[in-house]
């Protein structure tokens, strides 16, 4: 809309009559005529609700010859600013050639609430240029503006302008400031305000618990709202009770929670949408998620917050499909979802690995327009790499524009996650590259890579640089640290960084516990495990799952009957499937496979797919036909396409020499299409990583390789080792040897002889579990060539040294 460029000037008149007051929003020292704002287009603009009703009775302004006149061109920048016009106001404002002091005003509440905070202030310097004193409220609004922007620096000049004009005694301008210092993160100076006011009013009281809650100090909150009652002034309102039970939420304070609920019902709050929504966030927050619903489903009306807070509290603890129907009812009720609505529910699919339901609500970003929000692509990556397709999230990731570390942190993980090592750590080359400073998530991140590739020397690069930024500090980085050198082999160097930490969360405990448990040293990871309850953390279900393994691991099968009991009475523990699994592994691997059945047979849930196959595995090593088929049956019917059950299978077989039945597996795998694993085994070697597959010749140094190979197996075979051909059948004698010979660890130990020097520990990563004539052969081959080798298998870590295993032959 445009405006004349010159108003005319407005003419002295007598006073109005004192029965006719003049409008509130005028200065007294401005004179309206009455034909003017008893026009019946005056009263139209006093009675205008929106700015589709605004542009409705511009016509009549300008048709009129009104635009020009002081009373509408005061109220048309009112209106423009309410209805967020601001360019429209300008126009009119800067068109007027009676500027009142109002008018500023304004225009600098419509700068504040519509525009940047750069434009706010650049209007406030203007306001002090044209000579308008500034009113108090001129500060709330610039202030407030600062704290939505986090902005302190020119917070504090603000403050400054304030007590310059003599506010600093106003209870109402020291709240702003209060509100200001609180939403910046710096809630003690916010505190030292608070402290020094002579009086408080409840809005003042709110400001500061706010401050407290919103800034991670919850206990600080709340004693502060004990505090108030105590000094008897004032009661909490409902705007305290929306601050403080987040509060309750995050030190998951359930009772506190409950007296704030009692206190809610008691004062009549009970029917506040925003009160009720707050409870059903604490009460999620609080573990209480069938209070949460309680509380949802009395509610009169809902708002797609109160929503938002449901879907959160289901996904938060684990309820996700939950979650899931409560989107989709929200769909059905016609609620429009928001980002957070969003951020929930793809939470909820990554969790379940639903991606059909996560591509929908891929196709419903897009068409509720957040395709550019931030937050929301950094949902969808995650959510794809948990369902395993890592292609579509590295198109998401390079198609962002304004690519936060939070979406490095989602990418490099969705790698790790999904085994693409190398690709993890490119891209937190080029997030260093790009000056992009890490943070511990990140460092987590990659350090969980460099976990799964298990090579030593880039374990002690990513410590490195995790020292040297500090990192290294932070429990959940000193706790991936300790992960990750017990799965590079290095076990005694993850005690040590496990000794050297001051703090030590339940996931620390659990990460040493499981790294002895995987290196075969079951002793000391009960020792540790027995130091752990004597100690104020208390172990969860990961623990038991890592402890019992561990006995497992090592034979201790009284001790993890024992841990298994204590789980459920002592610690109230309910044992999910992996525990089961743990369990029928340290029974069947001991050889008591009868003992192990009764235990299958005995579970209070139905046995899945880990506990037949822990009870399939112990019937190979035993070479029980007869219990391995009953395993073998129920595997097939829970998913009767796994590959690796069946090559187990056949593998049991083969060990009993039931060769006619190896042909049957064969052939059912042929009919079904699958195929086996190809094994491999990597070994790094002067910043290079080099993979080799049983059987292959691709390696440039292949020829080299198996000629040393020939020579290898001479030596050991005079040292007493016999090749195991038990499970190669239909071929001669030679070719046995020989494709025993092509194993991809052979060739990789191979490899590490002929390119490291004497007395070198060679490292081995190998994707399957080691063979029996393998295990033997390295034996062999460590005490022929005075070596010590690490094999790191799909289950755990064999450290051979003088011709034995550190498994003592029990895995």
């Amino acid at each position: 809309m445009s405006f004349p460029l010159l108003a005319r000037s407005i003419t002295p008149a007598p006073p109005p009559p004192a029965a006719i007051p003049p409008p509130p929003f005028l200065s007294q020292r401005v004179h309206i005529p009455s034909h003017i704002y008893k026009h019946p287009t005056a009263i139209l603009l006093e009675l205008c609700n929106s700015m589709k009703e605004l542009q409705q009775i511009l016509p009549h302004i300008i048709k009129n010859g009104l635009y020009k006149e002081h009373l509408f061109e005061t109220k048309l920048v009112s209106l423009f600013t309410k209805y967020g016009s601001l360019n429209d106001a300008t126009k009119v404002f800067d068109f007027a050639k009676l500027k009142v002091d109002p008018m500023y005003h304004t225009m600098l509440k419509g700068h504040t609430h519509h525009s940047n905070l750069d434009s706010s202030l650049a209007f406030y310097s203007r306001l002090r240029y044209d000579d308008v004193t500034p009113v108090i409220y001129n500060f709330s609004y610039l202030l407030k503006a600062c704290a939505d922007n986090s902005d302190v620096v020119k917070g504090k000049q603000i403050h400054a302008q304030l007590i310059l004009h003599g506010f600093s005694d106003s209870l109402f301008a020291m709240t702003s400031v209060m509100n200001l210092y609180a939403k910046c993160g710096m809630v003690g100076d916010a505190y030292k305000m608070f402290d020094r006011m002579p009086e408080r009013d409840l809005v003042c009281w709110n400001t500061v618990i706010s401050g407290y809650a919103q800034n991670g100090m919850s206990k600080r909150a709340l004693e502060l709202v004990l505090r108030m009652q105590e000094e008897g002034c004032n009661r909490p309102d409902s705007v305290t009770i929306v601050s403080i039970l987040p509060a309750c939420g995050a030190i998951g304070s359930f009772k506190m929670g409950k007296l704030i609920h009692g206190y809610v019902f008691r004062n009549g709050f009970e029917s506040l949408v925003n009160v009720l929504t707050a409870l059903v966030d604490m009460y999620a927050k609080c573990g209480s998620v069938g209070t949460a619903r309680l509380v949802f489903d009395k509610m009169d009306s809902k708002t797609v917050v109160s929503v938002n807070a449901m879907i959160d509290g289901y996904a938060r603890n684990g309820y996700y499909d939950e979650a899931l129907i409560i989107f989709q009812k929200m769909l059905d009720e016609g609620f429009k979802p928001t980002n957070v609505t969003i951020m929930s529910t793809l939470h909820a699919c990554a969790e379940t690995r639903n991606i059909e339901l996560g591509q929908y609500v891929h196709k419903l970003v897009n068409q509720l327009g957040l395709g550019s929000n931030v937050a929301v692509v950094n949902s969808l990556i995650s959510m794809y790499c948990k369902c395993q397709r890592v292609d579509i999230a590295a198109e998401l990731f390079e198609n962002l524009r304004g690519k936060t570390l939070v979406s490095w942190n989602a990418m490099i993980l969705g790698y790790a996650q999904n085994g693409c090592v190398m690709d993890a750590l490119t891209h937190f080359c080029k997030m260093h590259l790009m000056n992009i400073k890490p943070d511990s998530f990140t460092m987590v991140s990659v350090v969980t890579a460099l976990a799964e590739l298990s090579v030593l020397r880039q374990a002690k690069w990513i410590h490195g640089f995790a020292v040297r930024t500090c990192l290294n500090r932070n429990v959940f980085v000193a706790t991936a640290l300790v992960d990750m050198y017990a799965k590079c082999g290095a076990v005694h160097t993850a005690r040590k960084l496990f000794d050297m930490m001051d703090d030590r969360h339940v996931t620390t405990w659990n990460a040493m516990i499981d790294g002895y448990g995987t290196h075969g040293f079951g002793k000391e990871a009960v020792e540790l495990f027995e130091e752990m309850r004597k100690g104020h953390v208390e172990p969860n279900d990961i623990t038991f799952l890592c402890v019992i393994s561990a006995c497992s691991h090592s034979g201790f099968v009284e001790k993890g009957h024992n841990y298994f009991t204590i789980m459920r009475e002592e610690y109230n523990l309910e044992p999910s499937m992996d525990h089961y699994g743990a369990m029928v592994d340290l029974i069947g691997r001991a050889g008591r496979l009868s003992e192990a059945w009764n235990f299958i047979d005995n579970m209070p849930i139905r046995p899945g797919l880990n506990v037949y196959g822990a009870m399939l595995g112990a019937c190979k090593i035993h070479k029980n036909v007869d219990l391995g088929e009953k395993a073998a049956d129920k595997l097939f019917e829970l998913d009767p396409d796994d590959g690796g059950y069946h090559v187990l299978l056949a593998n049991m077989y083969a060990t009993a020499s039931i060769w006619h039945k190896v042909a049957n597996v064969r052939t059912m795998m042929e009919r079904k299409g699958i195929q086996k694993t190809p094994g491999w085994s990597l070994v790094d070697l002067r910043n290079e990583v080099h993979t080799f597959y049983s059987g292959s010749t691709s390696h440039p140094q292949s020829e080299k390789i198996y000629a040393y190979l020939e020579k290898l197996f001479d030596r050991i075979k005079a040292a007493g080792y016999i090749p195991d051909t038990d499970s190669i059948h239909d071929v001669e004698d030679v070719v046995q040897e020989q494709l025993l010979k092509s194993h991809s660890e052979k060739l990789a130990i191979a490899f590490g002889l002929l390119n490291t020097s004497a007395g070198t520990t060679i490292h081995i990563r190998k994707n399957l579990r080691v063979c029996g004539d393998c295990h033997t052969a390295t034996k062999y081959i460590s005490l022929v060539m005075k070596r010590e080798i690490i094999v790191r298998d799909m289950h755990r870590f064999h450290h051979f040294k003088d011709g034995v295993c550190s498994c003592g032959d029990y895995w």
